[in-house]
């Protein structure tokens, strides 16, 4: 693959997603205005809950969404160096996962920066750190996966062996 061909499949969908989340910084897609959509919706499915638990409500899904869209970055990231190929044979390397980890606080860190500087929004270390464990959570799925991956492998591979003996 050409270097530009490795750069659109690896680095452009980081590049992508760091530009989504960075639109997202702006005072469009402050707690203000994300209000408005979450909160009607939650009165329709919810029309006796309290304004103290929608408030909670709208916090919570605002942060679960901080959590997945800092764990997207984490696994794009660490797809962009690792490369996958099919049937990759390399082992897990924790060296990439911390690479990965510590790529997503530095730019959760920057983009609560950048937020100190938009109208209605503040920068926040709480923020920071829930991006970051996002990042912890998708790297943490990403070896569940990996493992999983690994001992179906295993499991496989002797029922194969078997089967081709007994066919000889």
């Amino acid at each position: 693959m050409s270097k530009f061909g490795s750069f659109v499949k690896y680095w452009l969908p980081v590049l992508a997603w760091m530009a989504l989340i960075f639109s997202g910084s702006g005072d469009a897609r402050s707690a203000a205005h994300s209000s408005r959509i979450i909160l009607p919706l939650m009165r329709w499915l919810w029309p006796h809950m309290s304004q103290e638990n929608l408030d909670l409500t709208v916090l919570l899904v605002r942060k679960c969404a901080h959590l997945t869209e800092y764990a997207v970055l984490a696994w794009l990231f660490w797809r962009a160096v690792r490369k996958p190929v099919k049937r990759d044979t390399r082992p897990w390397s924790w060296r990439l996962v911390g690479g990965a980890i510590l790529f997503v606080a530095l730019y959760a860190a920057s983009d609560e920066w950048h937020q100190t500087f938009v109208p209605n929004r503040e920068g926040c270390v709480r923020d920071v750190v829930i991006d970051t464990t996002g990042a912890v959570l998708g790297m943490g799925a990403l070896w569940g996966y990996h493992c999983l991956r690994g001992c179906r492998r295993r499991v496989t591979a002797p029922a194969v062996a078997a089967t081709a003996r007994r066919s000889a």
